[in-house]
C-alpha cells in the first residue's frame, strides 16, 4: 500500500511539475525571487557543456504560420535541440523593401510551438523599437523615438514600455531589444537618427529610464543599444565599419550617460556595437563587439554592470569584414572572440554551426574556461526565471484579444504622435489648411467621398522610397475626407523622371502645396546623392530631390514640407518656408500632421535635434487649435 501511495504521490508531483513548465504564463514585475535563483542554479548544474554553450545563441526566427512537416520548420526545432539554443528572434520575411507583416496569432503559435520543442525554455526576443507594429499587424501603432524626444514628456516613454511590455507577453516575447541609448549627435547618422530620442543627454537618459521602468513593471525583460554608442558615426554598421572619432572625454559626456541611466534603472541587458571606438580601444581590427577593453574593462568593471551583455547581429558587414576568412572557421573565431571580450549571448551568427563548434572547441581546449561559460549561462538562466519561464512557457490564445490593441492604447500613441508634431519654420502664408466652407459640419471633418467636391487648389506630392509601400496611405485618406478634391501624386526613385513635368504642372495649378518626405532609417539601404553611391538612407535619392528641388524653386512660399522621417533632411533644402516634423511614417503620426496642418490640435513639440544650417535644438513653434 505504501509504495501504491508512494507511486501515485510521484505520478501527481510529476504531472504538477509538467503542468508548471508547460502552463500557462502570468507576466509579473521583472523580479528573481529565491524559487529562480534556486532553479537556474540547479538547471546550470544539470547542464552539459554542449547544452551551456547553446545557450549562449540567439538565431532568427521568421514568424509565419508553418505546418509541422513544412521543411523550414523541421530545419529549425533541428537546430534548437541539435544546439541546445537558448533564445530566439522572431522577426518577419521581406518582400524587397516591404515586410511582411504577421498575425499576433501567428506570432504567439510559433512561440508556443518553439517552446515546446526545446529541452530548456526559450528566451523568444523581437526588436519591437516602434512597438510590436514593427512586425505584426493587428496591434499598438507607435511613432519612432525621437517622436518621443519631441513631444517631450517623460511619462509617455514609461506608458509606452508598459504597453509594449504586455502585448509583447501577450505574444509570447519576453525580450525587447530596445530603448535606443544612442545619442544622435551626428545629422549624417544614417542607422540611428530617428530610432534614438535625440542629442541631450540628459534627454535621452531621462526616456530610456522611463521606457525601461515601464517596460519591467509589465514583465519584459529590456536592452539599451548600441554600447558603447553609436549616434556620432555616419556609416551603416550594416554595412561597412563605423568610427567614432570622440575623445574619452566626449565619448563619457555625451554618449555613455544613458548607459549609466539605464543601469541604474535596472536595465537588464546591453547590446554592444560593431563600431570602431580608437579613444577606448586603439586595436584597428576590433570593434566594440569584440573588444575586452570596452566590455569588460570600461561596461563591466568601471560601470558596474551585472546583466548580460549581448552582441549585436554578428552577421553584419562591420564584423564579419574583420574576419576575411570567411565561412565556418570565420564564424567560430568570431564567436570566440566576442566571448572572451565580455558578451554572453551571440546574436545571429552567419554560421551557426561554426559559430558554436568554435566555441565548444576553445572550451575544451582550454583557450575558454568552462567557468566563464557557467558565468554567462547563469546570467541568462535568472533572466529566464525572472520572466517566470521556469513556472511557465506558454501563452494562453484565449486571453490575446484582451490585451494586443486595447482602446486605451491606440489613444496613448495618438497622444504620443500628436505632441511631437513639430512647428520649425513658418511663412505666415500657408497654414493652417481651411477645410472647404460647403464641407464643414458642426466643426468636424466631412465624410470621405462627399458628393460636392469643390476646387480646393490643394496639392500634396508625396516623396516614398518606393511606391508600393504603405507610406502616405493614411495621408492621403485624412487629406480627402477634409478636402475630397486633393490631388496627390506620388514619387520615387523608379518613376521620379517620369513624374517631373506633372508635379510641375500641379505644382503651377495649385494655390497650397503639401511635399510629404518619407526618408526612414533603413538597414543596409544605399541611395544616390549628388550623382555618387552612398550608404546613406537618410537622403532622399538623386532624381526625387531634383523634383524636389524644382517644386521649391517655384513654389517655396506656398509650400509646407513635411518629414515623416528623419528631421535632417530639410539642411539639404534651405529654401523651405514652412516645415514641419513627424519623425515617423507611421499612420498615427500621418494623422497627427494632419490635424495638426488644419489646426484640429494644437502644434507643440520642439526639435530634440539640430538641423545643421536650418535650426537648433528646442525649436518649435506653437500654434493653438481653431
Amino acid at each position: 500500500m505504501r509504495k501504491k501511495f508512494l507511486l501515485i504521490s510521484a505520478l501527481i508531483l510529476a504531472l504538477n511539475t509538467s503542468l508548471i513548465a508547460d502552463g500557462y504564463q502570468h507576466p509579473a514585475p521583472i523580479h528573481l525571487d529565491r524559487d529562480g535563483e534556486r532553479w537556474a542554479q540547479r538547471t546550470l548544474k544539470r547542464m552539459s557543456l554542449e547544452e551551456k554553450i547553446g545557450q549562449m545563441f540567439m538565431i532568427r526566427v521568421l514568424t509565419e504560420f508553418m505546418n509541422v512537416e513544412n521543411p523550414d520548420y523541421v530545419k529549425l526545432r533541428g537546430q534548437i535541440e541539435r544546439f541546445h539554443l537558448g533564445s530566439v528572434l522572431l522577426t518577419v520575411p521581406v518582400d524587397g523593401p516591404m515586410l511582411l507583416r504577421s498575425e499576433p496569432y501567428e506570432e504567439a503559435m510559433l512561440a508556443n510551438s518553439l517552446q515546446r520543442a526545446s529541452k530548456y525554455p526559450l528566451i523568444v526576443a523581437a526588436d519591437f523599437e516602434r512597438g510590436l507594429s514593427m512586425r505584426l499587424n493587428g496591434v499598438t501603432v507607435f511613432p519612432h523615438a525621437m517622436a518621443f524626444g519631441a513631444a517631450g514628456k517623460t511619462n509617455l516613454a514609461g506608458e509606452f514600455g508598459r504597453i509594449v511590455a504586455e502585448e509583447s507577453r501577450a505574444v509570447g516575447v519576453e525580450w525587447n531589444f530596445f530603448p535606443v541609448a544612442d545619442v544622435n549627435s551626428n545629422p549624417a547618422n544614417p542607422i540611428i537618427n530617428t530610432r534614438s530620442f535625440g542629442e541631450d543627454p540628459a534627454q535621452v537618459s531621462a526616456l530610456v529610464s522611463a521606457y525601461i521602468a515601464g517596460a519591467r513593471q509589465a514583465g519584459m525583460l529590456t536592452t539599451v543599444k548600441h554600447f558603447p554608442g553609436h549616434g556620432d558615426t555616419s556609416t551603416d554598421s550594416h554595412l561597412g565599419l563605423a568610427a567614432v572619432n570622440r575623445t574619452r572625454e566626449q565619448i563619457e559626456q555625451v554618449d555613455l550617460p544613458p548607459f549609466h541611466a539605464a543601469i541604474t534603472a535596472g536595465v537588464d541587458s546591453i547590446m554592444t556595437a560593431h563600431i570602431s571606438v580608437p579613444a577606448l580601444e586603439p586595436n584597428p581590427n576590433k570593434v566594440a563587439t569584440t573588444s575586452s577593453a570596452i566590455i569588460t574593462g570600461l561596461l563591466r568593471k568601471e560601470m558596474g554592470f551585472k546583466g548580460i551583455v549581448a552582441t549585436d547581429a554578428m552577421e553584419m558587414g562591420a564584423l564579419t569584414r574583420l574576419y576575411p576568412e570567411g565561412g565556418s572557421a570565420a564564424s567560430g573565431h568570431a564567436a570566440v572572440d566576442a566571448v572572451r571580450a565580455g558578451n554572453d549571448i551571440l546574436l545571429l551568427p552567419s554560421d551557426l554551426e561554426g559559430a558554436y563548434n568554435g566555441l565548444l572547441r576553445a572550451v575544451r581546449s582550454g583557450e575558454i574556461s568552462e567557468k566563464r561559460i557557467d558565468e554567462s549561462v547563469l546570467k541568462i538562466l535568472r533572466a529566464k526565471a525572472m520572466t517566470g519561464l521556469n513556472k511557465a512557457r506558454l501563452v494562453d490564445l484565449q486571453t490575446m484579444s484582451t490585451v494586443v490593441a486595447r482602446p486605451e492604447s491606440a489613444v496613448v500613441a495618438q497622444k504620443v504622435a500628436e505632441s511631437s508634431v513639430t512647428l520649425v519654420r513658418e511663412n505666415g502664408h500657408v497654414l493652417p489648411l481651411k477645410i472647404p466652407q460647403n464641407h464643414r459640419t458642426s466643426g468636424a471633418a466631412p465624410a470621405y467621398g462627399s458628393v460636392e467636391r469643390p476646387d480646393s487648389g490643394l496639392l500634396c506630392v508625396i516623396f516614398t522610397d518606393d511606391v508600393r509601400m504603405e507610406n502616405g496611405r493614411q495621408l492621403e485618406h485624412a487629406l480627402r475626407a477634409r478636402v475630397p478634391d486633393v490631388k496627390v501624386l506620388m514619387v520615387d526613385p523608379r518613376i521620379a523622371v517620369g513624374m517631373a513635368a506633372e508635379v510641375d504642372r500641379a505644382v503651377a495649378a495649385a494655390t497650397k502645396v503639401i511635399a510629404a518626405i518619407y526618408i526612414i532609417p533603413t538597414a543596409g539601404k544605399a541611395v544616390k546623392k549628388n550623382g555618387t553611391d552612398a550608404a546613406n538612407s537618410v537622403a532622399l535619392a538623386g532624381t526625387p530631390s531634383a523634383v524636389l528641388q524644382s517644386l521649391l524653386e517655384k513654389a517655396h512660399d506656398k509650400t509646407v514640407v513635411v518629414a515623416f522621417g528623419s528631421p535632417y533632411i530639410a539642411a539639404d533644402y534651405p529654401q523651405i518656408e514652412n516645415y514641419v516634423c513627424a519623425y515617423s511614417h507611421v499612420t498615427v503620426s500621418e494623422l497627427a500632421v494632419v490635424r495638426a496642418l488644419f489646426a484640429e490640435i494644437p502644434i507643440q513639440g520642439h526639435l530634440p535635434v539640430t538641423i545643421p544650417g536650418f535650426a537648433y535644438r528646442g525649436t518649435g513653434i506653437q500654434r493653438p487649435a481653431q
